[in-house]
């Protein structure tokens, strides 16, 4: 057996050391997930409840226990339920790091494919970001969900109404114009299509998000924190281009910011 420190009755293998790194790692991450939310709150209460029940299960104190037992027996399926949302974030976040290590691997063997189609890519990221940009000059209140692909959200095209149109800067812009019957909601995009129009998103409850954001941007962050995609939001009171992705909102981005992370997010 390796000893990295030797005092006596106190031993530190390195693999003591790597197992509270790793459990450092993962309170960071459940802190992360839960931070600004409802849930960080039930979350302390839980582990409350927890040591109650620990310290009256130490003082022998026999009815008290009792009834805390009830409670503690069934705790994990509690948590399932309470954390349901937090806990598909956490499990998404696992299986994206997984995926995107493969992607990296397969984006070498595919790289002759991916030239092809990189101008295909540069002309819709293009089209998007300029009917963004011109729906923020006018001041037209718009919403765009970018997803890696269409079965991700086939339950939120179904609140809206379906599409299935190539993506071009006039569809865009007359989708949300203020006078159109589709400019309420979000649209969503995967590939090359504009999957459907009018959708309607969850919102969110984070109370990190500023007081001065409206239902439009509550949504785009709401259904960033249940699936792995990535929403751009035009202010109709400010023409004010916003992002979010994975529960975090950035206001105010510049017309280039909006590129780069459309070039991040657009598959």
């Amino acid at each position: 057996m390796i000893w990295l420190l030797n005092f006596g009755f106190l031993r530190i293998r390195v693999w003591d050391i790597l197992d509270i790194l790793i459990v450092g790692y993962l309170i960071y991450q459940v802190y992360k997930l839960l931070r600004g939310s409802i849930a960080f709150n039930i979350f302390v209460g839980v582990v409350m409840l927890f040591i109650i029940w620990w310290l009256v299960g130490a003082l022998k104190m026999d009815l008290l226990s009792l009834l805390l037992n009830q409670f503690v027996n069934v705790g994990v399926i509690i948590i399932l339920i309470v954390f349901q949302p937090e806990v598909r974030r956490f499990l998404l976040l696992l299986g994206k790091t997984t995926l995107r290590q493969r992607s990296k691997f397969l984006r070498r063997i595919m790289d002759r494919n991916l030239r092809q189609d990189s101008a295909k890519k540069e002309y819709y990221i293009g089209e998007i970001s300029a009917a963004l940009e011109k729906m923020g000059e006018l001041r037209w209140g718009a919403l765009v969900v970018v997803a890696p692909n269409s079965e991700m959200m086939e339950a939120i095209n179904n609140t809206g109404v379906s599409l299935e149109a190539n993506i071009t800067q006039q569809l865009i812009e007359s989708i949300f114009n203020k006078e159109g019957p589709l400019h309420d909601g979000a649209i969503t995009i995967a590939g090359n299509k504009v999957q459907a129009a009018s959708c309607i998103l969850p919102l969110s409850d984070n109370s990190l998000i500023p007081q001065s954001a409206g239902l439009r941007h509550r949504a785009a962050v709401g259904i960033t924190e249940r699936m792995d995609v990535a929403t751009f939001i035009v202010s109709e009171e400010t023409g004010q281009l916003s992002y979010a992705y994975e529960g975090q909102l950035r206001q105010n981005l510049s017309i280039q910011e909006v590129k780069m992370k459309l070039q991040r997010h657009y598959k």
